[in-house]
């Protein structure tokens, strides 16, 4: 049973009205000073917090920001952080549902409808636009890392292809001919990283080696033992994202590779953030 204390509790123990206890806990004119003290040293001494929810159900408004994460993605929560500072700023909760091994998209944004949030932000999301814009019709929609072609959803986004551009553009300056990519999946992300990969190649006429790769640190230590392994080493490397790139050094260290050094090879590992 739920024994928390109840706003009938605090007015009970004032011996005011529960209106009169309402509007002194959300600071509102009309009690004396006097009641304000009395009230809310009740409402101290009982223990009593509002309930929230019930509070959002009695207003049209409810207040609350809804935001789709990975869970395994570190970038996602320092992602989350912020929106955190904002949102507290402006006086709205956030709804957190996260992507697991047994939650997967679908059910995640379920889960954030059902708390009946103002506005979803969707973090690194890998539905298809055509999905989005759908769930766009129903409730505003901010994706944060992707791109998206549907006017009714707003997009957030780092210009990937154009960051994979200057950063093979870097090492070819450095004097890289043999650059090698760890890919980042099949993500939406992913691809455009790779797609960019490939076009700069390309125009510098260099050969592409693009490596299999996820998103993970074990999907990295994979690549970098398969690069490890190669005859004829790139001198460079890209990773498609943070933790792929943690991993592709740490195979490299165990093979006695020093990143960066000279050990017949000279590598610049450099990563991207995942969105």
């Amino acid at each position: 049973m739920d024994q928390r204390p109840r706003l009938e509790d605090v007015a009970a123990r004032v011996g005011v009205s529960t209106a009169s206890v309402s509007l002194v806990l959300r600071g509102a004119a009309g009690p004396s000073a006097e009641t304000r003290r009395r009230v809310l040293q009740a409402a101290a001494e009982l223990g009593y917090r509002a309930d929230r929810a019930a509070s959002m159900l009695a207003r049209r408004r409810r207040h609350l920001l809804g935001v789709l994460l990975d869970v395994r993605n570190p970038f996602h929560a320092e992602l989350v952080e912020e929106i955190q500072v904002e949102a507290d700023r402006i006086g709205y909760e956030v709804v957190l549902s996260t992507l697991t091994r047994s939650h997967d998209e679908d059910r995640a944004v379920a889960s954030l409808l059902d708390f009946r949030c103002e506005a979803l932000l969707l973090l690194g999301p890998d539905a298809t636009a055509g999905a989005l814009a759908k769930l766009a019709a129903q409730v505003p929609v901010v994706v944060i890392g992707r791109e998206v072609r549907e006017e009714s959803v707003d997009v957030i986004r780092p210009a990937d292809d154009i960051g994979v551009d200057a950063a093979l553009n870097h090492l070819i300056e450095l004097g890289h001919g043999r650059i090698a990519f760890v890919d980042g999946g099949a993500g939406v992300v992913a691809t455009t990283r790779r797609r960019g990969y490939r076009t700069a190649m390309r125009r510098a006429g260099l050969p592409t080696q693009v490596i299999p790769g996820d998103h993970t640190e074990e999907g990295g230590l994979r690549a970098g033992r398969l690069l490890a392994a190669t005859a004829d080493m790139p001198t460079a490397v890209i990773a498609s994202n943070d933790r792929c790139a943690v991993g592709v050094l740490d195979a490299f260290v165990r093979a006695g590779i020093d990143v960066p050094g000279e050990v017949g090879y000279i590598i610049h590992l450099i990563s991207f953030r995942y969105i």
